[in-house]
């Protein structure tokens, strides 16, 4: 989750191309503004671009309108499409935020529908939404509403074809090994593929796990949390981000996140085998995620990371 406004300007990305995604992969995380960065990426380089962009007006560093959120996005949406390989996606977190003025004061505002009917237009093609739900999301005053408790995660992808690994993310069934083998049988050995709207249900139980489903419990990462993390305002959990990675990224494939923020997307992105590099504006994050991805890199070393496949 990274930034957009900031006093000191960083230092502009390399000419070459290749030099630049190899300094974003090789760095971790740069310092640098995005809108440069992007552009100087090569075409059809990045398997996967993850990221959660700044909301409109809802940070101390974030001073986007809503009613500019879209005009102001899109120009990075479309150096992503090109830097994005034919099997490569897009996957962006985002939630619409409640106008604090103008004609729309006090309700939802709907930058986030229009932002991404606007990325269909421009040649994104959606595949899917997905809810983030946050069940530990914290009570208070919202007025007329309940607390704010899941996000949108938008996937998008370049072509009509786009890597989707699937069994990468299956979790376990609920039902027991037991219990599976009477629903696939009668007691005379026959096979029930009597699932309901012409499914076989024999397939549905041999997959090595239950399809997860578009909506996604990851508990949210709050400040209180220790290390060089707990130093960002807004920290992405690292179970959304892994997520994403596995399912939609293969072994080895390019991950970006141009909006990097304190680097959950590097950090859990390497972790599986990934190369992964960010771009963040704001010096004093690239600073967190420089040591986040070394403490990663130290614990893997020592054999002290454990990591779930």
């Amino acid at each position: 989750m990274g930034s957009d406004t900031v006093g000191q300007a960083p230092p502009p990305p390399p000419d070459d191309r290749d030099e630049a995604l190899s300094r974003i992969l090789d760095e971790g995380v740069v310092w640098g503004d995005a809108a440069q960065w992007l552009r100087r990426l090569p075409p059809d380089s990045v398997d996967l671009f993850f990221t959660s962009p700044p909301y409109a007006d809802a940070r101390a560093y974030s001073r986007i309108h809503p009613d500019n959120y879209v005009e102001w996005f899109l120009p990075f949406a479309a150096v992503m499409l090109e830097a994005t390989g034919p099997t490569g996606s897009f996957v962006l977190n985002i939630k619409n935020r409640v106008a604090k003025s103008g004609e729309l004061q006090g309700q939802r505002h709907p930058y986030v529908y229009e932002l991404v009917l606007a990325m269909q237009r421009m040649g994104w093609r959606w595949v899917e939404t997905y809810i983030w739900s946050k069940p530990n999301a914290i009570p208070g005053r919202f007025g007329a509403r309940t607390k704010d408790s899941f996000e949108y995660v938008y996937h998008f992808a370049k072509g009509s074809r786009p890597f989707f690994d699937l069994d990468a993310v299956r979790v376990p069934y609920k039902a027991d090994p037991a219990e599976i083998a009477r629903r696939l049988g009668d007691p005379n050995g026959r096979r029930n593929t009597d699932a309901g709207f012409g499914r076989d249900r024999t397939k549905t139980y041999g997959c090595g796990g239950a399809d997860p489903g578009n909506v996604i419990a990851v508990s949210q990462s709050y400040n209180q949390h220790r290390g060089p993390a707990g130093r960002h305002t807004a920290v992405m959990p690292e179970g959304l981000a892994e997520f994403f990675v596995k399912v939609a990224c293969p072994p080895g494939g390019v991950v970006v996140d141009p909006f990097a923020g304190s680097g959950t997307t590097m950090v859990v992105a390497r972790r599986h085998g990934r190369q992964a590099g960010g771009i963040e504006l704001l010096e004093e994050y690239v600073a967190v995620a420089a040591e986040r991805l070394a403490g990663d890199y130290v614990q893997e070393e020592l054999g002290l990371l454990r990591v779930a496949f």
